[in-house]
């Protein structure tokens, strides 16, 4: 795709810092005016005594749940001194997640591909529904299954509860730390204002959590939202975003090529 047949779109990228460079070096090779508003910070959340906790609650699950690629890096910078987090998955523990991100997160702090699940690259959508469909026959009552997910601003462990609650109806023991916390980026006037700014130009914003729609509205109440173009990652997200007031939605399904063709549908 050329700059000419993107007519120089502008996208708006709304992941935290430490998510958003793949996203942008895609975008802009192929050929989109690309610019980085996160609207979630993400910060370190687990001292030691809930480090030590932490390693000791995999080294007694069956299987992890990774709920993001960032759950993967944050515990694996926490563990660090603890080693045998990871012996444990090559040892046989399962490792899952919903999507290649966080499985290649997975690989990179050495755990074997062999012990990672996730659902088929084929897959309508890369969630707990599909991740359900791969593992669900792993699954057998009084294992442990432990999900390492983020903590909200109140410091209560943040995350959807689907999977867990599928887990426990099949008798599975379910605990989550938080290996993070996520806050709403704090939005001065100055970028109140270029939010403002990029709806009027009919920039496309692209979200892939709801928790970053969330801060974005709470935080810019003035805007005309109906007038705003927003690419998701989810049917839940659309939900969100169209609840909110916002007419002009697309969904992309997983891959780049279907996040590039949901912007140009837009533009």
């Amino acid at each position: 795709m050329s700059l000419l047949s993107t007519g120089m779109q502008q996208v708006i990228i709304t992941r935290p810092e430490q998510d958003a460079a793949s996203w942008a070096g895609s975008l802009e090779e192929a050929g989109f005016k690309v610019s980085l508003f996160p609207l979630l910070d993400l910060s370190d959340f687990m001292a030691a005594p809930e480090a030590k906790k932490a390693a000791e609650l995999v080294l007694q699950s069956q299987a992890v749940m990774f709920v993001s690629a960032n759950a993967v890096r944050f515990l694996a910078k926490a563990l660090a001194e603890s080693p045998e987090w990871l012996t444990h998955f090559q040892q046989g523990a399962r490792a899952w997640c919903t999507g290649p991100g966080t499985a290649a997160a997975l690989k990179a702090c050495g755990i074997p591909e062999s012990q990672i699940d996730q659902p088929s690259s084929l897959a309508a959508q890369l969630d707990s529904e599909s991740l359900w469909q791969v593992v669900s026959g792993q699954v057998t009552p009084g294992m442990c299954v432990l999900f390492i997910r983020g903590a909200d601003e109140s410091g209560a462990i943040a995350g959807r509860d689907w999977l867990a609650q599928q887990l426990e109806n099949a008798q599975v023991n379910v605990q989550a730390v938080a290996a993070y916390r996520r806050l709403p980026t704090l939005l001065s006037p100055v970028l109140q204002a270029q939010a403002s700014a990029y709806v009027a130009q009919g920039a496309v914003w692209l979200f892939s959590s709801s928790a970053a729609i969330e801060s974005l509205m709470s935080q810019c109440p003035g805007i005309d939202w109906s007038k705003a173009k927003a690419v998701v990652t989810h049917p839940r997200m659309a939900q969100l975003a169209q609840k909110s007031g916002w007419q002009q939605v697309s969904i992309a399904a997983p891959g780049i090529r279907s996040m590039l063709a949901s912007i140009k549908s837009l533009a």
